[in-house]
């Protein structure tokens, strides 16, 4: 598993700080972050949703973090690892987050380095995350990974989390041919694509990104009743 498809909730009800710890997921390439200003919301989400993570503050204005982090664990299993965010820095609230079997405990406030360190340390001991590193040559475009993006002629596109999946998998396959069967598991392993149109909308995303002339895709083509490959 890689830090691209990884999905994490965000949770807490102050506005300012959804939006920075949110941005500063993004950032680092953690394309998929949820955001919910309450417990309810949170447990809608999570009902709705498979996360591999949760930063969970403790003062909510329907209930409290401790109190909801049981109902998440209730609905997704003990294996949902949860960081406790709070302003409350007493050691009998922290050593009940830890007691309850939160994975890490941070108090508001944080440096974003340290934040960041703390989220890719419970990821990796939870997933084995990896962390991607080099680069790829696709005519013009320029692929990196580790930031998760695309250069074409200056130009430098982020890739959403869907891309970067598919992306990948074109390129570790190289010249041949998957069929759109095997693409979609790639994409949706738990099959609730649907139709093979939404693999059609981020092959079409990609080439946008890649191509000079979209329409007429150069590298990433079509094999008419076959699937896709990448030249």
């Amino acid at each position: 598993m890689t830090r691209y498809e990884c999905r994490i909730l965000l949770v807490d009800d102050e506005a300012e700080l959804l939006e920075m710890v949110g941005s500063l997921l993004v950032k680092e390439g953690y394309h998929q972050v949820d955001r919910a200003a309450d417990c309810s919301e949170a447990l809608r989400l999570t009902r709705e949703n498979e996360y591999q993570l949760v930063l969970l503050d403790i003062m909510l204005p329907d209930s409290d973090g401790f109190a909801l982090f049981e109902q998440l664990r209730q609905i997704r299993g003990n294996g949902l690892p949860v960081i406790f965010l709070s302003a409350r820095d007493e050691d009998h609230a922290r050593l009940r987050g830890l007691g309850l079997g939160a994975d890490d405990y941070i108090t508001k406030p944080f440096l974003p380095e340290e934040l960041l360190l703390r989220v890719k340390a419970v990821l990796r001991r939870t997933y084995h995350l990896d962390d991607e590193t080099g680069t790829d040559r696709i005519g013009k475009a320029l692929v990196d990974w580790g930031a998760g993006t695309i250069c074409t002629d200056g130009e430098i596109y982020m890739l959403t989390a869907k891309e970067y999946v598919l992306l990948k998998k074109l390129c570790e396959n190289r010249g041949r041919i998957l069929s759109m069967n095997v693409l979609c598991d790639t994409l949706w392993p738990d099959g609730s694509y649907g139709y093979e149109n939404s693999l059609m909308v981020h092959i079409r995303h990609l080439r946008e990104k890649l191509e000079e002339t979209p329409s007429k895709p150069e590298y990433l083509l079509t094999v008419r009743g076959l699937g896709y490959k990448l030249k």
